[in-house]
């Protein structure tokens, strides 16, 4: 028991350890006060959230239309602070909460490799998250995103070099 105790503890510290990096990386890289100067430009509302992120609420402009979306380790959201903390969103908050992490590794370069990834999962299945690496490493159902799409009729013409496939077995 009391070895378990001390594994707990040790995850809870590697955790701990995991979030002040990730922080630290996103101020360092600036992408925090990237998206610290977008909540202050469109007058939404910082609070302390969890794990070393800032949760901006009240987004009013129309783009992008999803509840939540990230900037450094800031998280923007239509809601409020308290929407999104609840229990029964665990699963939103860790899903921004990895795009933070994504933000650390790849900083302000994020942005152009993101909007490629939209692009390319756009073009292939009419949706922007379910072929888009950064979503789907951040987990598309905890995003809302649906968890597969057929690809595009066209695409699947190119993919099977032109092949039709028949369901006769001929």
């Amino acid at each position: 028991m009391l070895a378990a105790a001390n594994r707990a503890i040790g995850r809870g510290a590697a955790t701990r350890r995991r979030h002040v990096t990730r922080t630290v990386l996103t101020a360092a890289n600036g992408t925090t006060g990237a998206g610290l100067l977008l909540a202050l430009a469109t007058r939404t509302r910082i609070r302390r959230g969890r794990n070393g992120v800032l949760i901006a609420e009240g987004w009013r402009l129309p783009m992008p239309p999803a509840s939540c979306f990230t900037v450094g380790s800031v998280i923007i959201t239509r809601r409020s602070a308290e929407w999104l903390l609840a229990e029964e969103r665990a699963e939103l908050l860790a899903h921004e909460s990895r795009h933070a992490g994504q933000y650390a590794v790849l900083g302000p370069l994020f942005w152009p490799a993101y909007w490629v990834a939209c692009g390319w999962s756009y073009l292939a299945t009419g949706s922007y998250g379910v072929h888009n690496y950064f979503e789907r490493r951040a987990g598309l159902k905890a995003g809302g995103y649906p968890e597969e799409l057929p690809l595009r009729p066209w695409l699947r013409r190119i993919w099977s070099g032109g092949r039709t496939h028949s369901t006769s077995g001929t």
